[in-house]
């Protein structure tokens, strides 16, 4: 990807997060469960079709996760909240990886910047790439205002638990994980 669509990129996203926590924190309307796109099913088989690029540029399919415990955090290395829950994750990855959890990361962001945000935190969990098309998944997994981090939690049997946008407690996203292993 050249740089100078790295940067348009980034700026989409900063435009688009930016403009959907103003929506969010202003109680505007940010999407319905009645588009059948954003059905909570339909969400967790777009998430499951999708195939994104590891920190290596091999394609990882999400579907190689269907049948463990599934936290999906869309996010980028410039994100404050995303910088502020991504050690409760790993801690959380850690303590729950060996009893079936799998936390993804899909950021937003350059490889470059993501390879480095994932040393200085010692990421413990895979981590995707996310170009222009995975604005749209952001979108279909029913973040209409494309706020970061945006976390979904998808059951061992496929089953769409919670969507969070915005920051998420370590407390939260654990008593939302225990119920689940």
């Amino acid at each position: 990807m050249s740089r100078v669509r790295t940067l348009a990129l980034v700026a989409a996203v900063a435009i688009a997060a930016a403009a959907g926590g103003a929506a969010y924190h202003l109680g505007l309307p940010g999407g319905s469960t009645a588009d059948p796109a954003q059905r909570p099913k339909a969400v967790v088989e777009r998430v499951y079709a999708a195939r994104l690029a590891d920190l290596k540029g091999g394609l990882q399919p999400l579907e190689q996760w269907r049948g463990q415990v599934l936290v999906v955090n869309f996010w980028a290395t410039w994100c404050a909240p995303c910088r502020e829950e991504i050690p409760g994750f790993v801690k959380l990855q850690e303590r729950y990886g060996s009893r079936g959890l799998t936390f993804v990361g899909i950021a937003i962001d350059q490889p470059d910047k993501v390879a480095e945000f994932a040393r200085e935190f010692g990421i413990n969990y895979p981590l995707l790439i996310g170009g222009l098309d995975t604005l749209e998944l952001l979108r279909q997994s029913g973040n209409r205002a494309g706020i970061l981090p945006y976390t979904l939690v998808i059951d061992r049997r496929g089953k769409l638990i919670s969507q969070e946008s915005g920051g998420l407690k370590e407390t939260r996203l654990e008593g939302l994980i225990q119920a689940l292993l």
